[in-house]
């Protein structure tokens, strides 16, 4: 199994299917998540088998204090600061699988089985991003996606594997994976012009 460096564990699966889960976490640790991030799941060692997903949506549900607090309309600073830092408002992370990590293999499609319930949830680091990115057959699965903003998920994902490369790689990284896109999407030209444009290099 690919080890990876110790990154933040953001939160533990709530639902899950094979086409992707939800975990839940604390809205103070909203820091940590991004939209397009790659993400992991942390399964049993005796499983071997880590999801790989892309972040799609962060959401915050609602709380019945925070509408009284806004129906007041008087709160402080301080007021403000403790509802963000003492309360456990729930946040919920959606996420897409794009992979799997199994037997030290790594494998761009849905996975086996999904998550279970619990499992943590943890940021891939660059090296595992970088790995994973090396091939881009996952890209037709963000674009086959339904419920999911694809083109702007697709292009943040990309920018987050561009990352991961040191910085002489990263124009090139984006360029090879504008040429895959312009095959994936051929018969779409606004469609491609769209996702080019959101992923083109400074």
């Amino acid at each position: 199994m690919v080890e990876a460096e110790q990154t933040p564990v953001i939160g533990q699966v709530l639902r899950a299917s094979t086409v992707g889960f939800v975990c839940g976490t604390r809205s103070q640790q909203i820091e940590h998540p991004a939209f397009g991030a790659f993400v992991r799941t942390r399964q049993d060692p005796a499983a071997d088998l880590d999801v790989i997903g892309v972040i799609h949506a962060i959401s915050i549900d609602d709380d019945p204090l925070v509408r009284q607090m806004i129906l007041a309309n008087n709160m402080t600073q301080a007021t403000i600061r403790d509802q963000r830092e003492n309360r456990m408002v729930p946040l919920e992370i959606s996420v897409l699988n794009v992979g799997y990590i199994q037997g030290g293999r790594i494998h761009q499609t849905l996975p086996p089985r999904p998550p279970l319930s619990l499992d943590p949830v943890l940021l891939c680091d660059a090296a595992t991003v970088a790995r994973f990115t090396e091939r881009l057959d996952f890209l037709r699965l963000v674009l086959n996606a339904s419920d999911v903003p694809a083109e702007q998920l697709l292009a943040a994902a990309l920018k987050f594997a561009a990352e991961a490369r040191p910085e002489a790689e990263r124009r090139a990284f984006l360029v090879d994976a504008g040429r895959l896109l312009a095959g994936l999407l051929s018969q779409d030209l606004p469609r491609l012009q769209h996702v080019l444009q959101l992923i083109r290099p400074a």
